[in-house]
């Protein structure tokens, strides 16, 4: 049944159908839409599951390992600060190999104090272990959301759904929101592989001696390499009852592409529009959407953009001291490759700036206009007078 739902919206409609059983909740904007709804939902019956109100948003997360840990199915949301507060515990949760599912609404880390999107604060976490996805739009985030439950629990790791603060959060978008009989169809009741159990007393989480920990994180590594291939085989099935799938990689007219530009969440749908009107004026440009983070999916960029002159990854987020983290992402994954084009990085967007047509036409040209980067990263966008502030 389609529905006009603000993107916020869609991630609660999911974890409904998803059948969630434990719910823990800290409000932090822009995120609080989201835990909101799904409070109403356990209050009126709608949901059955128990609905957590703890003090923060480390504590979120360990109510949810404890959760998982003793086999249900479990989920949280944060942003921002609240998933920096998260960190220690993300290393918790996928250390342990739990499914746990988490929408992280990207909002810019402080100071100053900033509410609107930026993607640092989901990719500062790209290294504790956890799938990262990302989403476009609002459809796109309903269904992710529910495959991430069947992914995790396929490969016993946490996933993150990452969506843009405002531009995707606090947005309405017409929505099909599926029926539950063919929800249950895609994902059936969890069965964890594992789980406290008084019938059968075991330890978790212990002390891991070296002869044991380095074994412990390469099947974490191993479990992130099956869940590329597992990735394409749960969006299948769900494209086989739903009619919708998305892609690890989304190329857009990449064929025949000199240039191909790089993104990631909602700067996405604007490239689309850019890319239908130099297409129209006859420029040989390509697009191509990265959902899937992490793992980070090497060998479909690889292929997809080698056969370019060069490209051009937009990011909105940046790590100190180096670049765009996408574009760095980017690199490392050509590095190897005999003859890749050079891989050309912008940040724009940061604090929720707006990431116009005109940028993104601006970005194409400079990019086709350049012979080689000049340097690692140009920011695009900033306005004279703040950047001279900024060498004071």
């Amino acid at each position: 049944m389609q529905q006009v739902l603000e993107g916020s919206h869609a991630v609660s409609e999911a974890v409904r159908l998803a059948r969630v059983q434990v719910i823990s909740a800290y409000p932090i904007t822009p995120q609080t839409h989201i835990m909101e709804r799904l409070s109403e939902y356990c209050a009126d019956g709608n949901m059955g599951a128990r609905f957590l109100r703890v003090e923060s948003e480390h504590s979120a997360l360990a109510a949810l390992i404890g959760a998982s840990t003793s086999g249900v199915r479990t989920f949280t949301a944060t942003s921002s600060q609240g998933l920096a507060l998260m960190h220690e515990l993300l290393h918790w949760a996928s250390g342990a190999r739990l499914p746990i599912v988490m929408a992280e609404v990207n909002r810019a880390m402080a100071p100053g104090w900033n509410i609107w999107a930026d993607q640092t604060d989901s990719l500062a976490q790209r290294d504790t272990g956890w799938i990262q996805l990302y989403c476009e739009e609002g459809q796109e985030v309903l269904d992710t959301t529910i495959q991430s439950y069947r992914l995790a629990e396929s490969v016993n790791l946490p996933v993150m759904v990452i969506l843009d603060a405002f531009f995707l959060s606090h947005t309405f978008e017409p929505v099909d929101v599926p029926e539950q009989e063919s929800v249950d169809r895609f994902l059936p009741p969890y069965q964890p592989k594992f789980q406290l159990d008084p019938e059968n007393p075991c330890a978790f989480n212990q002390l891991a001696p070296p002869d044991v920990y380095m074994e412990m994180r390469y099947n974490i590594q191993s479990a992130m390499d099956y869940a590329l291939d597992r990735f394409e085989e749960v969006e299948e099935e769900y494209f086989s009852i739903f009619g919708r799938r998305y892609q690890a990689v989304e190329p857009v007219q990449c064929e025949d592409a000199e240039i191909i530009l790089v993104t990631s969440g909602t700067v996405t749908s604007t490239s689309r529009q850019v890319l239908a009107d130099l297409r129209a004026r006859g420029e040989k440009v390509g697009l191509l959407k990265v959902k899937l983070f992490r793992p980070f999916p090497v060998s479909l960029i690889r292929r997809l953009v080698s056969p370019a002159s060069k490209v051009a990854v937009i990011d909105r987020n940046f790590s100190f001291g180096a670049s765009g983290i996408f574009a760095q992402e980017v690199r490392a994954a050509l590095c190897n490759l005999p003859g890749h084009p050079p891989v050309f990085g912008y940040v724009a967007g940061l604090g929720g700036r707006d990431v116009t047509t005109a940028i993104i036409e601006d970005i194409y040209w400079r990019t086709k206009n350049a012979g080689i980067p000049e340097q690692e990263s140009f920011w695009v966008g900033i306005s004279e007078v703040s950047h001279a502030i900024g060498h004071c």
